[in-house]
């Protein structure tokens, strides 16, 4: 059996493969409600047979929005449609995981499709927060510094997003610690300019995803399995670093989180990205090695050879796909039949299985 078709246990959860939906957003949302598009999103992956499905980013704040198509879970009207979401991944015996989010300085954008820039308050925008006042880019808001008051709400948000999580029926948690957003601006100095406790000295950068976390588990159940993703480096002089990365995975196994999700970058507008096939998987690979922790590796991963590879050569625990996913939504039932494996399709499917 390949290796990306072996099941793999986390806590209480069973994948039934090592092939896992990656967060993507869809900008598909009004005031944060899921709809129709997002059952049809995720559950096309689910039928294609992925052993997780992750939803978009989800916001904690109606403030955390990187736009106001993004989805949200803020309040519990979100939950009954979420609910229906999770029913239908499940039914397919795919695990339900959902990303929780909140878009500091990168919030009240425009949707991309939408074209560059902020949205002014007088078109339903709103201020945006970050760890200190500066902006992401030109075009983007200039953000208020969080106070200790705004960082507690942060928390409060995190920890009762994580429990409305529970009520819809999602079974892993990622929490959202990369691509520039709140709890990534915290951790990298590029973004990060406080002199207070949350500011200055790694300890300090750290401290608001570590309470996060700790918040996010008091409500989440220990036989959940909760995931960080990270951007592992900034790819920029003088900001957050692979080193950095290493030290924070191993504080977060010791908390209760049982894998990180390895990105990289988005904190800083034209870092020089060496992008290419697998590009991010030696961060994986590394924080792995070096902490014990599991490991997703994503990025460019796009046939089924890479993604055996990856886990079958103990580089990851779990390869996360967005782009290939969109162009095939069956990815993991054509990846089978590339390796060999004999899975299941799907009885309304099985007369166009190839023989």
């Amino acid at each position: 059996m390949p290796t990306l078709f072996e099941p793999l246990a986390l806590r209480g959860v069973t994948l039934k493969n090592r092939i896992a939906v990656s967060p993507m957003c869809q900008y598909s949302s009004v005031d944060g409600f899921a709809t129709d598009w997002h059952l049809v999103h995720l559950g096309a992956r689910a039928v294609g047979g992925a052993g997780l499905v992750i939803s978009e980013a989800a916001a904690v704040s109606p403030e955390g929005r990187i736009t106001p198509d993004d989805l949200g879970i803020w309040k519990d009207a979100h939950l009954p449609m979420l609910q229906r979401i999770t029913a239908f991944l499940a039914a397919q015996g795919s695990v339900a995981g959902i990303q929780l989010a909140h878009a500091g300085r990168k919030a009240s954008t425009l949707s991309p499709w939408k074209g560059p820039g902020a949205v002014a308050e007088t078109d339903g925008g709103w201020p945006a927060v970050a760890p200190s006042a500066g902006p992401f880019a030109e075009a983007y808001p200039l953000p208020v510094a969080l106070d200790a008051a705004g960082i507690a709400k942060v928390v409060a948000d995190f920890r009762a997003a994580a429990q409305r999580a529970l009520a819809a029926g999602f079974r892993v948690i990622e929490l959202h610690a990369a691509h520039g957003y709140l709890l990534h601006e915290f951790l990298s100095p590029l973004s990060n300019q406080r002199t207070d406790g949350y500011g200055g000295p790694f300890e300090n950068r750290i401290r608001l995803l570590l309470e996060v976390v700790a918040a996010t588990r008091e409500v989440w159940p220990e036989e959940l399995p909760l995931f960080v993703r990270l951007s592992v480096t900034d790819w920029t002089e003088g900001g957050w670093n692979a080193d950095e990365s290493v030290q924070l995975a191993a504080l977060l196994k010791g908390r209760g989180v049982d894998l990180v999700d390895c990105s990289t970058g988005g904190n800083v507008p034209q870092a020089p990205i060496p992008v290419g096939p697998g590009y991010q998987v030696p961060f994986a690979e590394r924080i792995k090695r070096e902490t014990g922790i599991l490991t997703g590796a994503v990025g460019l991963i796009t046939t089924a050879a890479e993604a055996e590879a990856i886990v079958a050569n103990g580089q990851a625990d779990v390869v996360l796909l967005a782009r290939e996913f969109l162009r095939e939504p069956y990815f993991p039932l054509f990846a089978a039949q590339d390796l060999g494996v004999d899975m299941p399709w799907p009885v309304q499917y099985e007369r166009a299985r190839p023989r």
